[in-house]
């Protein structure tokens, strides 16, 4: 099983698996009531399966109790950092818990072909894609085949990650006099602006361990939603468009103007393969400030000097890594989330995914804090911070969404081939080679 980048920045101690059960019962009173009635189901036991402790098995558990105060159900949660192993052996020996969450897309795919998961049905895909922003990628990431080929909607996105961010100064915007950016165009202006006021515009680093390289995947995502469709970022995914076609080259050409540029980069290009990426946004906060502007996710924070107060505080703001307006391509977001889906059916199981509807499911999590949704109808005053609110708001506006790339190709080339190919790009490698090389890689396992 391959590691993902979400593993990589998730910070929760991680402790063994176990269940527990109930929350307290005054974060149900949110903005939103509940729509509809979703049944009496006294007693009734729904199990959860996932990968989620700490804090965010808090959230989880505080959700599920309006749940069981709406149908009198009981909900049963066992969490475990080992969940992917976990779950496939649960499921290939017909022990399966009524719902698994999976941060993995691919897995959930490979267990709905093995015949492991029930298709959700009663319209959800359709209630996704007209109540979700960018609702039908959504759709199609929680649609796969089953062994026949037959598709059918299984996967329930609840609770993304948002990765299209860029991270800045606002002090340090307002003493120099600019403005954010509300396309590439205008980005790259306002980089070359700053290069002849003196000033460095990006901290840029890839280093991260055996990881190393995982960043600048991220940037090439974020490019490709930006530079050609959503089907050829899908086709690319799965090899139908070849690493080295000319649409992958310019987007890494693209991402050479900013990374391979000294004038652009904090400490010079060379410095991008050496720097830690942890370390790469605290030059925001030197002084004098050693760039202006950072792009990464939503968990950045947490590597600041103060972990994050300086948001809070105003000393760090991030605006949405804009579109290319010649392209045409809308409002893309890339981004990563959990899907839920039903492994053991049951009707209490049923009406949980029927919950997952409400505002209110949605809503009870955003106000504890680290859940974003793209759910239009929940409340933005339900965020437990303005940050929050802003990054809902991007998820919600979102025209196409699509999940991390390198997460879901192939474990050779997603978490092998595409990093260290692109950490040699950082070094100087030319963009060609750096493709050509990629794509052997994927010749070499097809």
């Amino acid at each position: 099983m391959k590691t993902t980048k979400q593993k990589l920045w998730l910070t929760a101690a991680f402790g063994a698996g176990f269940i527990a059960t109930g929350a307290a019962a005054d974060v149900c009173a949110t903005p939103s009531a509940m729509a509809s009635d979703l049944g009496s189901f006294d007693g009734d036991v729904v199990t959860v399966m996932g990968s989620m402790q700490g804090k965010d098995e808090e959230n989880l558990l505080a959700m599920a109790s309006c749940f069981e105060q709406a149908t009198g159900a009981v909900v049963k949660y066992s969490g475990s950092r080992d969940f992917a192993a976990l779950i496939v052996a649960d499921l290939r020996s017909n022990n399966a818990p009524n719902i698994a969450i999976f941060p993995q897309p691919g897995l959930a795919g490979d267990m709905a072909k093995e015949g492991h998961l029930v298709p959700l049905g009663g319209g959800s895909a359709e209630w996704m894609a007209a109540n979700y922003g960018a609702g039908q990628s959504w759709v199609d990431l929680g649609t796969y085949a089953d062994a026949d080929g037959n598709k059918s909607f299984y996967g329930f996105a609840f609770k993304q990650d948002l990765k299209s961010l860029v991270w800045y100064s606002p002090e340090q915007f307002d003493d120099n006099g600019y403005e954010i950016p509300t396309t590439m165009e205008e980005l790259i202006e306002l980089s070359d602006q700053m290069v002849e006021d003196g000033n460095t515009p990006w901290c840029i680093g890839v280093e991260s361990g055996n990881a190393t390289g995982w960043t600048a995947t991220d940037w090439m995502e974020d490019l490709m939603l930006r530079t050609t469709t959503p089907e050829n970022y899908d086709k690319w995914v799965s090899n139908e468009l070849a690493f080295n076609s000319p649409e992958v080259l310019k987007a890494m050409e693209i991402y050479g103007q900013f990374s391979r540029n000294d004038d652009y980069v904090a400490g010079g290009a060379s410095s991008v393969a050496t720097t830690f990426f942890g370390d790469a946004p605290k030059g925001l906060f030197s002084s004098p400030a050693s760039c202006m502007m950072h792009r990464q996710a939503s968990f950045i924070p947490a590597f600041f000097p103060k972990e994050g107060a300086e948001v809070a505080a105003g000393e760090a703001d991030f605006f949405y890594f804009p579109p290319f307006a010649s392209e045409d391509l809308g409002n893309p977001v890339l981004g990563a989330g959990t899907l839920w889906t039903m492994t053991k059916d049951s009707d209490a199981t049923r009406a949980f995914f029927e919950y997952l509807k409400e505002a209110k499911a949605h809503e009870v999590w955003m106000s504890q804090g680290s859940f974003l949704t793209a759910h239009k109808g929940a409340s933005l005053d339900a965020y437990a911070s303005d940050a929050q609110r802003k990054q809902g708001e991007i998820l919600t506006s979102a025209t196409t969404f699509r999940f991390d790339a390198s997460d879901l190709m192939p474990g050779a080339i997603g978490a092998g081939a595409f990093w260290s190919e692109m950490t040699a790009f950082a070094n100087g490698q030319d963009a060609k080679s750096t493709a050509d090389n990629i794509q052997a890689a994927w010749d070499a396992i097809k």
